[in-house]
């Protein structure tokens, strides 16, 4: 494989417990990997450079506007570019995937998409829908989509291929910090629903993606006018009961409650909260969320 066949971007803010495992793993397929860093305060830094990343910082604003700032901004010299994030790398088929399968693509292949597999507390989630995620592009091809959850990759031309591979989100911190970034993550999520919902951000939520992202968008769209908090429940049943969750034993019962419910509850209640102090008033919503969130739309 010649040596600008790949870059990766990795996005990090105090990463130092994930990114070695994950540019171990960028470093078995010849990657030339980009760390775009929100100014971490531990030892983040001296882990990508001592692997010989190239190490940037900017600030922190939300995924997407970070990742096509490192789109913008870095040189990136290779035909294909990876996203992957610091808690996550690459499994052995999706390493094999990449180095083997990749190269033969043709030219007017565009994107390739890699299986999720999701752990959790140690064990692997396996009664949960078959997710595959645009994860690599050509470069020039694909920008991160402009939202603040859930964003996408859009390919801009030509085909989307599947790889026979996989990649593992396996997050290594303890409980604790999982339920206080998932509070931060809730109003995240509270923006992207009120905008599904209001278009308080004028966003496009299906252009330029790939098929199961666009059947993903469509089911979440369903879910925005479903009824808050009883909508939470009946995902969460779903889960646990008709797709047979409860079979991952404790840790299954964890991910699918605090995932699956806890966390969109309290989304939930942050649009309700938003709701009865602005009703469906756009301009009026921006203030509250900017006054009560300090984010600025």
């Amino acid at each position: 494989m010649k040596n600008n066949f790949i870059s990766a971007i990795v996005l990090t803010h105090n990463e130092e417990i994930h990114l070695e495992r994950c540019l171990q793993s960028l470093k078995k397929i010849g990657a030339k990997v980009f760390v775009i860093d929100s100014f971490s305060s531990d030892k983040t830094k001296e882990i990508a450079l001592r692997y010989k990343a190239n190490f940037y910082e900017n600030p922190w604003i939300n995924y997407a506007t970070q990742f096509n700032w490192a789109l913008d901004n870095c040189p990136i010299e290779s035909d294909w570019i990876l996203r992957l994030d610091a808690d996550e790398y690459l499994c052995e088929d999706g390493e094999r995937a990449i180095v083997q399968d990749l190269p033969n693509f043709c030219e007017n292949d565009s994107a390739a998409t890699l299986k999720l597999k999701r752990v959790f507390m140690g064990r692997e989630i396996k009664r949960m829908p078959s997710i595959k995620m645009i994860r690599l592009f050509k470069k020039g091809r694909g920008r991160s989509e402009n939202r603040w959850m859930d964003e996408h990759i859009q390919i801009s031309t030509g085909n989307i291929v599947d790889l026979q591979g996989s990649f593992a989100d396996d997050n290594l911190n303890n409980i604790g910090w999982w339920t206080t970034k998932h509070n931060g993550y809730s109003i995240r999520e509270a923006i992207d629903l009120l905008d599904m919902e209001y278009q308080i951000l004028g966003n496009s939520h299906d252009n330029n993606l790939d098929v199961q992202a666009k059947n993903k968008r469509n089911i979440k769209m369903k879910y925005v006018k479903s009824p808050l908090f009883l909508r939470s429940f009946i995902y969460f049943l779903y889960r646990y009961f008709f797709k047979l969750g409860f079979l991952d034993g404790k840790e299954g019962f964890l991910w699918h409650f605090l995932q699956g419910w806890w966390y969109r509850t309290l989304v939930d209640a942050k649009i309700f909260e938003i709701k009865k102090n602005c009703g469906s008033d756009t301009v009026k919503i921006k203030h509250y969320i900017f006054k009560n969130y300090g984010i600025k739309l």
